[in-house]
C-alpha cells in the first residue's frame, strides 16, 4: 500500500485560539498553564483530525506558540546573552526573543528592556520566521529548562495513540539561515556545524529513546543557490546524524527545484527524501535516479501553500510515473510542504459562493485529498471521490468567473510609456520641494494607526447590518480626526489618515475588486499572533470604483499638511493573496497595476498629490534561484508598479513601502519611486546601510520595531540616525517606523512616534 504523509499542520485553530491565548498571556490576562493547556488542546486537535482522515504519517513538532525556528534555537540554547540575564522564565525568553521585551521593575521583580530578533520571511513566503543569531560564544546545548519540546511533544500524541514523526530543521538549513550577532560579524555561522552536531545527535537519541523510528529533518536550504562550502556541509552532518541508537532520517526539502544540488545529497545515508513535486514536477526524474534502492520518496503532490483543490487524476497519473521509476512500495504521497500557509478548514466559511467555494481546499481537506491519492494509487476504489474531483476541475476550467474580456484587451495596451514617469526623478524632485517645502528629516508613519477594539467592535457592527452605512462613515471620520490631530500635535510632517476603515492591507482591496473571492475564517499565520486573511484571485481582476479616495479627502479637508494616500501595491496584493494557477503571475501582477492605476489617478485628481503604494512582498517574489526566470520576475514586477504609479504629474510624490526581507538596493532601484521607507531596525550589520548609501531617491530606513511593545527612547533613535548618517546623506534621508502601527496599543505608539520626532527636530537643530 502506497502510503500518505502529511508534512505540518496548521496551528493557529480553527477559529484563532492560538491568536486569543497567545496575546491573553502576554497581557497578563491568563496563566502560563491556562497557555500550555490550551497548546495541547490544539495538537491533540490536529493529530486526531489526521488520523480520523487516514492519514499515515502524522507529523509532530510542527506546533509553535510563535515560530518553530525560535523554538530550536531556545531548545539548543542558542540564546544571545542579553536575554538572559534578566532571570525569566523560559517562555518569557521565547517570547522576548520573538516580540522583545520591556517591563517596569516592581516589588519582586526587576526592570526588562530588550529588543526582539531579526524577524525575515521564509524564503518566498509570507511567513516570517525569527532568524537565528550566534555569535562566538553561543554554547550549544540542549537547553531543557522547558523539557524537550520534539520529544515532549511525541509522547505527548504517543498517549493519545498517535504515533507520530518528529519535525526539526536540519543542521545545515538551521546555520545558514541564521546570522552572526553584532559582536561577531566576522563569524560565517555554517562554520558552526561541527559545535551543532552533537547536539542534534543528543535530541535524536531521546526521540529514539521515547519510540520515534523516524523523523522528518526540514533542509529548504536545497532550492536554493549554495556556495560549494555550504554544499559540502551535508555529507559531513548527516554522517554524523546517522546510527543505531538514532531514529532514521528523511530529508526533507520545499518550495523549489533541488537539481542543482543534487551531488550534495545524492550520497547521505537517509532513509528517505521529500521534493517538492508541486513548484518543480520536472525534476521528478532526476530527484529518482538519486535513490539506492532501499531509501523512499515522498511525493509533494498536494499544495501546501494555495487553495486549489487537487487534479486528482493528474496527481495520480504523476505519483504512477514516479511509482514506475521507483517501486510503488518506495513511495509516500504527501503535501509539498507544511500546510502551515493555508487556512484550517473549508468547512468554516459559511458566506463564499458555492460555485466558487467547490474548486477550494483548505488544510483539512488537503489532508484528506493526500488520502484519496495514495488509496487511488494503491488501487482502491475511491471512484466516488474521483468523480466529485473531476466535475469540480471542470466547473472550475469552463467558468465565466474566471474570464473579463475587457480586461484582457486592456492589459494588451501595456508597454514602456504606460510605465514610465514623465520626467527622471532628478527633473522631479525640484518640482515635489517647491510644492511641499518640506524640513530636513522629513517625518511620516508607514500607514496604519493602531486597530482599537472600539474600531473592530464597529466594523462588525456596520458588517452585521447594525450600523447605517452613515452610521460607520461618521465613525469612520472621528477616528480619522483623532489620529490627524495626534500627528498635528506631536509634529509630524507628512501625515496619514491611520486606515481606520481597512481590516487588512490587502483583503480590503481584495474586497472592492472584480476577480477576488474573500474569506470570513481564512486566517493564516504571517508572524507571531499576526495572522491575515488571504483574499483569492478567482479571475481577471479590475476596479469597479474609487476604493480610497473618500477617506483620504476627508482627512486633506482638516489638515494643511500633506496627507497620504495609502494604497497596497500590484505584486503584494499578488502575493499575500492565493493567486490563481491557470494564468501566469506576471498577467495578474499586470492586471493589479492597471486596476491601481485608476486609483493613483483619482486620488491626485481628489488633491491628494503623496501617494504611497507599498510593495513590502516584492523581495518576497524573488525566485529562489538566479537566472532567466529571476530577471523575468524583476522585470515584470517592477513594470507592474511602475504601471500603477505613473500616470502622475512630476510634483506627485510616490512613496512605497518595503519590509522584512533582505532587500536589495537594486530590486528597488527599477520602481523608480520619490520615496522609499524600508525595515531596518533589527538591522545590526553596518554593511547593510552602505548597500543604501548611493541609492539615488529618497529613502526613510526604519527606526524602530513595530513588531514589539517596546518603547525607543529619543536617544535611541538619535544614536540610530547618527550611525545612519555616517553613510547615508541627510539631505535625502527620511525619519519613520519600521512598519504599519496597526498591531500596537495607543499608549506605545505616542510614546514610540514623539521620541522619533524629536529626534529629527535635534538633528534639525543641528544641520
Amino acid at each position: 500500500m502506497v502510503q500518505s504523509s502529511v508534512l505540518g499542520f496548521p496551528r493557529i485553530g480553527g477559529q484563532r485560539e492560538l491568536k486569543k491565548v497567545t496575546e491573553a498571556y502576554w497581557g497578563g490576562k491568563v496563566s502560563v498553564d491556562d497557555l500550555l493547556a490550551k497548546g495541547k488542546e490544539l495538537r491533540a486537535h490536529n493529530w486526531k483530525l489526521q488520523k480520523d482522515a487516514g492519514v499515515d504519517v502524522i507529523p509532530s513538532n510542527d506546533f509553535s506558540f510563535y515560530d518553530q525556528v525560535l523554538d530550536l534555537s531556545l531548545l539548543f540554547n542558542a540564546i544571545p546573552e542579553r536575554y538572559t540575564k534578566f532571570n525569566l522564565s523560559p517562555i518569557d525568553v521565547f517570547f522576548a526573543m520573538g516580540r522583545g521585551l520591556q517591563r517596569k521593575a516592581t516589588e519582586s521583580t526587576a526592570a526588562v528592556d530588550v529588543t526582539a530578533l531579526e524577524m525575515v520571511k521564509w524564503f518566498d513566503s509570507n511567513y516570517h520566521y525569527v532568524r537565528p543569531t550566534f555569535s562566538h560564544s553561543t554554547d550549544f546545548k540542549l537547553n531543557t529548562s522547558a523539557g524537550v519540546k520534539p520529544v515532549d511533544e511525541y509522547l505527548e500524541a504517543k498517549a493519545l495513540g498517535i504515533e507520530t514523526r518528529p519535525v526539526i530543521l536540519g543542521p545545515v538549513s538551521y546555520l545558514y539561515l541564521g546570522k552572526a550577532d553584532k559582536d561577531s560579524l566576522d563569524l560565517e555561522p555554517i562554520s558552526l556545524l561541527e559545535k551543532v552536531l552533537p547536539v542534534y545527535k543528543e535530541l535524536l537519541a531521546k526521540l529514539k529513546e521515547a519510540g520515534a523510528t523516524e523523523v522528518q529533518i526540514d533542509e529548504p536550504v536545497l532550492v536554493l543557490d549554495l556556495p560549494e562550502a555550504v554544499k559540502s556541509k551535508f555529507q559531513t552532518a548527516y554522517d554524523a546524524l546517522v546510527g543505531d541508537n538514532l531514529p532514521q532520517l528523511i530529508l526533507t526539502t520545499y518550495f523549489g527545484d533541488v537539481r542543482p544540488n543534487l551531488d550534495a545529497i545524492k550520497s547521505l545515508p537517509v532513509a528517505g527524501f521529500h521534493f517538492d513535486f508541486v513548484r518543480v514536477p520536472e525534476q521528478a526524474d532526476e530527484v529518482a535516479s538519486i535513490l539506492n534502492g532501499k531509501q523512499t520518496l515522498s511525493v509533494g503532490i498536494v499544495d501546501g501553500r494555495n487553495i486549489w483543490k487537487t487534479d486528482f487524476a493528474k496527481a495520480t497519473a504523476f505519483v504512477n510515473k514516479v511509482a514506475d521509476k521507483v517501486g510503488k512500495d518506495k513511495v509516500i504521497v504527501s503535501t509539498s510542504s507544511s500546510l502551515l500557509h493555508t487556512p484550517v478548514d473549508l468547512d468554516n466559511e459559511k458566506k463564499l459562493d458555492p460555485v466558487i467555494k467547490d474548486w477550494f481546499s483548505f488544510a483539512t481537506q488537503k489532508v484528506q485529498e493526500v488520502v484519496t491519492i495514495a488509496k487511488n494509487v494503491s488501487g482502491e476504489d475511491v471512484s466516488e471521490a474521483l468523480a466529485a474531483n473531476a466535475k469540480s476541475i471542470k466547473s472550475r476550467q469552463e467558468s465565466s468567473i474566471t474570464t473579463n474580456p475587457k480586461v484582457q484587451e486592456r492589459l494588451a495596451t501595456v508597454n514602456e510609456a504606460l510605465s514610465t514617469r514623465k520626467a527622471p526623478f532628478d527633473e522631479r524632485l525640484p518640482a515635489q520641494q517647491a510644492k511641499y517645502n518640506l524640513p530636513l528629516f522629513p517625518t511620516t508613519t508607514i500607514g496604519s494607526f493602531p486597530q482599537t477594539k472600539d474600531i473592530r467592535i464597529n466594523r462588525n457592527k456596520f458588517v452585521k447590518g447594525e450600523l447605517t452605512a452613515q452610521q460607520y462613515e461618521e465613525f469612520i471620520n472621528k477616528e480619522i480626526e483623532t489620529v490627524v490631530r495626534f500627528q498635528e500635535e506631536i509634529g509630524l510632517d507628512v501625515l496619514v489618515h491611520g486606515e481606520p476603515e481597512r481590516n487588512d492591507m490587502v483583503q480590503y482591496f481584495g474586497e472592492q475588486l472584480d476577480g477576488f473571492a474573500f474569506t470570513t475564517n481564512g486566517w493564516v499565520q504571517s508572524y507571531g499572533s499576526r495572522y491575515v486573511r488571504p483574499p483569492v484571485v478567482v479571475g481577471d481582476v479590475s476596479r469597479p470604483k474609487a476604493m480610497t479616495v473618500k477617506e483620504s479627502v476627508y482627512a486633506q479637508s482638516i489638515t494643511k499638511k500633506p496627507m497620504k494616500g495609502m494604497l497596497t501595491g500590484p505584486v503584494t496584493c499578488l502575493r499575500w493573496s492565493f493567486p490563481r494557477d491557470d494564468v501566469s503571475q506576471k498577467v495578474q501582477a499586470l492586471q493589479l497595476g492597471l486596476a491601481l492605476r485608476d486609483e493613483v489617478q483619482d486620488l491626485e485628481a481628489a488633491g491628494i498629490t503623496v501617494i504611497q503604494v507599498d510593495e513590502p512582498a516584492i523581495r518576497e517574489g524573488l525566485p529562489l534561484r538566479a537566472g532567466k526566470e529571476r530577471s523575468d520576475y524583476l522585470n515584470w514586477a517592477a513594470q507592474s508598479f511602475r504601471v500603477a504609479t505613473s500616470g502622475v504629474e512630476n510634483d506627485t510624490q510616490i512613496h512605497s513601502h518595503f519590509c522584512y526581507s533582505d532587500l536589495d538596493p537594486n530590486h528597488i532601484k527599477a520602481l523608480d519611486a520619490d520615496v522609499v521607507s524600508i525595515e531596518f531596525s533589527k538591522k545590526d550589520d553596518p554593511n547593510y546601510i552602505q548597500e543604501f548609501s548611493n541609492y539615488p531617491n529618497h529613502i526613510g530606513l526604519g527606526l524602530f520595531d513595530i513588531h514589539s511593545p517596546r518603547i525607543p527612547s529619543k536617544e535611541e533613535f538619535v544614536a540610530r540616525i547618527e550611525e545612519i548618517l555616517k553613510v547615508y546623506p541627510a539631505n535625502k534621508f527620511w525619519v519613520n517606523p519600521d512598519c504599519g502601527l496597526k498591531t500596537r496599543g495607543w499608549e506605545e505608539t505616542r510614546a514610540s512616534l514623539t521620541n522619533m520626532v524629536d529626534a529629527a527636530k535635534h538633528f534639525r537643530a543641528k544641520n
